[in-house]
């Protein structure tokens, strides 16, 4: 969690650092890290402690960062830290074919909902990954950081239009990531059920 009642010189500085850090971990591979230190950071913002917009361009550029290190690592080991005996080796294998599926079936979208190190495993190409991850970044920035600000506006007792409009944004681009996924998942469905019911047959 972001060091929110951090103050003096440098203290704004290094919630930015830790916030960074934080995002690069998780696109690079780290679950939910992320997440929660933007969220942190958005609130963080509500009271004046940090910039918003800072806070966007800061966090999307670490998921990029993070993408490309996660990319990179899925690219060249991928398949060996995946398939790899061990404990949760059929959940990982799982995980393969899941991530593979979505490519073929999603494409470029697929780098929404996915893994960085499973688009490097899928062997996506590298100049699309790294525009479609920029754009993911992006959108989990906004939609993560503009909901907490506003919500934290909200609770703060601030109700200018500005602050509904920045929280409406949030909700809004993560409404609209959630239909994406879900609309592409209901379009794969009955493309897998087609062939294995005829094979069945």
């Amino acid at each position: 969690m972001l060091p929110l009642g951090v103050t003096g010189p440098g203290g704004v500085a290094w919630q930015y650092v830790v916030l960074f850090i934080a995002v690069v971990a998780s696109w690079a591979g780290v679950p939910a890290i992320g997440a929660s230190a933007l969220g942190a950071a958005g609130a963080a913002a509500s009271v004046g402690d940090l910039n918003l917009a800072v806070v966007i361009v800061v966090s999307t550029v670490a998921g990029e960062v993070g993408g490309l290190v996660g990319y990179a690592i899925g690219q060249r080991w991928g398949r060996q830290l995946l398939q790899h005996p061990g404990k949760h080796q059929e959940g990982r294998e799982k995980m393969i074919e899941r991530g593979e599926e979505a490519y073929s079936r999603w494409g470029r979208v697929a780098v929404f909902f996915t893994p960085a190190l499973v688009s490097g495993t899928a062997k996506m190409q590298h100049g699309q990954f790294v525009v479609w991850n920029l754009l993911a970044s992006f959108a989990f920035s906004v939609s993560v950081a503009a909901s907490a600000y506003g919500i934290g506006q909200l609770v703060g007792g601030k109700h200018s239009a500005r602050d509904i409009i920045t929280l409406l944004v949030g909700l809004t681009v993560g409404a609209a990531i959630v239909m994406l996924y879900r609309r592409r998942r209901h379009r794969r469905r009955p493309a897998r059920d087609g062939p294995g019911s005829a094979q069945a047959a």
